[in-house]
């Protein structure tokens, strides 16, 4: 079944690389609605698609860009958090040009979600199944989508800092294991980096307490790192959110080395640009507990422990 939010969830703080305060609300939509954000600060309060073909050129993050040029920006993490949690139908009010960063994970995102409830719909799953292997390569950089019965997502990301250096991990993305394993890990970058990002007019919004930065050996954030791994797995969070514009869930395996937010969208340009390479399916039962988010739509009394990790992200977002 197609999932909503049961009523709104709002968030407040500031944009990343802006540094522009945000007041973002996620509200019910009807099913086939899709996923709409819609610039409430603007004359006309424009909506733009969550969908691949919208997204622009842009450092360091996810843009979307409407009619007229209309833009909103760092994307990625929300729309993890719907990806993960289910939702396939919402209307995005974003108040600013940029998604709030919150903690730099999608944990507050999805505690707003699962504290405002999700509503199955009237109205059969849809998802996408990848039938042939689709690859994209960026110099040593790669990403490919193959044929899957459920979303599975393998990272690879490789730093010359020893605080991250080579990392790889795998994850079925069914059921509540994003909510489990990587919806609380926050975005990072390189203390060396910084400066270059403020002077290019990004990281405006950044500070220690909405990113994990690391210096050679050292991981400077107080309270250090909430995973060994966490680098990556905040990776496979981003990537989620990224293929999330497909529009529909992916039945695929997701697999990529150095990876990012460009790649991932070239990916999924090339998988759309082949008619051969996919499919759209609908159905209810088995495609659903195949799907992220099953069993969270359930009253909070007859949830699943899986479901569980809300508590827990709380604690860890702060």
């Amino acid at each position: 079944m197609q999932a909503t939010i049961r009523q709104d969830a709002a968030f407040l703080g500031v944009g990343l690389h802006t540094g522009a305060p945000a007041r973002l609300v996620i509200r019910p939509a009807t099913a086939g609605h899709g996923i709409i954000f819609r610039r409430t600060d603007l004359r006309g309060r424009p909506r733009i698609p969550a969908l691949w073909h919208q997204v622009s050129p842009s450092r360091l993050s996810t843009l979307l860009e409407g009619e007229g040029g209309v833009t909103v920006s760092t994307i990625e993490h929300v729309m993890a958090a719907l990806a993960g949690t289910g939702i396939v139908n919402a209307l995005i009010d974003l108040h600013g040009p940029e998604v709030p960063i919150l903690d730099g994970s999608a944990a507050p995102f999805v505690d707003g979600i699962l504290a405002a409830g999700i509503v199955p719909q009237n109205a059969p799953a849809r998802a996408i199944r990848v039938r042939e292997r689709v690859e994209v390569r960026e110099g040593l950089a790669w990403a490919a989508l193959a044929p899957g019965d459920h979303l599975e997502i393998e990272f690879e990301i490789d730093f010359p800092d020893a605080a991250i250096g080579r990392q790889r991990k795998r994850l079925d993305i069914t059921q509540a294991s994003f909510v489990r394993e990587l919806a609380d890990s926050r975005t990072f970058c390189r203390l060396e980096d910084v400066a270059a990002m403020q002077a290019a007019g990004l990281a405006r919004g950044g500070s220690y307490l909405n990113a994990v930065v690391i210096d050679g050996t050292e991981v400077l954030t107080p309270g250090g790192l909430r995973h060994p791994d966490e680098a990556v797995r905040h990776k496979m969070l981003d990537a989620l959110g990224d293929l999330a514009l497909a529009g529909a869930p992916l039945l695929a395996r997701f697999s990529t080395s150095r990876g990012g937010h460009a790649l991932t969208n070239r990916l999924l340009r090339a998988l759309f640009a082949d008619e051969t390479a996919w499919e759209l399916v609908e159905g209810t039962g088995d495609l659903d507990a195949r799907l992220p988010g099953q069993g969270l739509a359930l009253p909070p009394a007859a949830r699943q422990p899986a479901a569980g990790p809300a508590a827990t992200l709380r604690s860890a977002a702060g």
